[in-house]
């Protein structure tokens, strides 16, 4: 099995300087994103090791609403390990939260809020902003990003301003779509499971229209349990 240092030798960040967004996905061998509703009954012990030094890489995560009900992000944090690794480099002890919500259909009692470490970002529109933003005043920091529709642009242009250049996205697939489209994803990580799911379940890519999108592979480890790590990066 990859040991967590080498994990974080094979997924090392070359300067942060540059703004940078970096899918994490989990899929099935045959392309399912999900097994009964969640990407996570797909992973594996090093999967769940990946994620966590990934988050410790980044400035910033950055999920969908609908990922935040379906697998819930109360209290996501890095480890007291990985703190230290964050203080070594000049980091904050814990990567930002974000959560991306056109409607703002989020409760501000819901774990992702109320055990948050670290006070939460929404990203939202100028409308859904202007009838709603009060009521996630206590929780969390509305930041509006476009009239009706969110720009992904500004959303990491207003990332940048505040020094959060490393941006891990883990979904959902709806969101790595519009980063897609925008031409806004500069790397990919996917884990591919040992499992054959069936079904109904979608592709980590969802609502981007087809197109030859091409990218190099920079990185490949498997680990004892029959999971394939990919490491993908634009050209």
């Amino acid at each position: 099995m990859p040991t967590r240092s080498q994990l974080f030798d094979a997924y090392a960040l070359h300067g942060r300087d540059g703004m940078r967004v970096r899918m994490n996905f989990i899929s099935s061998a045959d392309g399912a994103v999900t097994l009964g509703g969640q990407s996570g009954a797909l992973g594996g012990d090093t999967d769940r090791e990946l994620m966590q030094v990934l988050r410790a890489m980044a400035d910033v995560v950055l999920v969908g609403a609908g990922t935040v009900r379906a697998e819930g992000y109360g209290g996501l944090k890095v480890d007291h390990g990985d703190v230290e690794w964050r203080r070594a480099r000049g980091l904050d002890d814990q990567p930002a939260l974000a959560v991306v919500s056109g409607g703002l259909h989020l409760d501000p009692a819901d774990a992702f809020f109320t055990d948050a470490v670290r006070k939460p970002v929404i990203v939202t529109t100028d409308a859904a902003a202007a009838v709603a933003a009060e009521r996630f005043e206590s929780v969390a920091t509305v930041m509006a990003c476009g009239e009706d529709d969110i720009d992904l642009a500004a959303v990491l242009a207003a990332f940048a301003r505040r020094g959060w250049t490393q941006v891990l996205c883990e979904g959902g697939p709806h969101l790595f779509g519009a980063l897609l489209e925008a031409d806004l994803v500069d790397e990919v990580c996917v884990t591919l499971a040992p499992r054959f799911v069936g079904g109904d379940a979608g592709r980590i890519v969802q609502g981007a229209a087809e197109g030859d999108r091409r990218f190099e592979r920079t990185g490949l480890m498997t680990d004892d349990e029959g999971f394939v790590f990919l490491r993908y990066a634009a050209t």
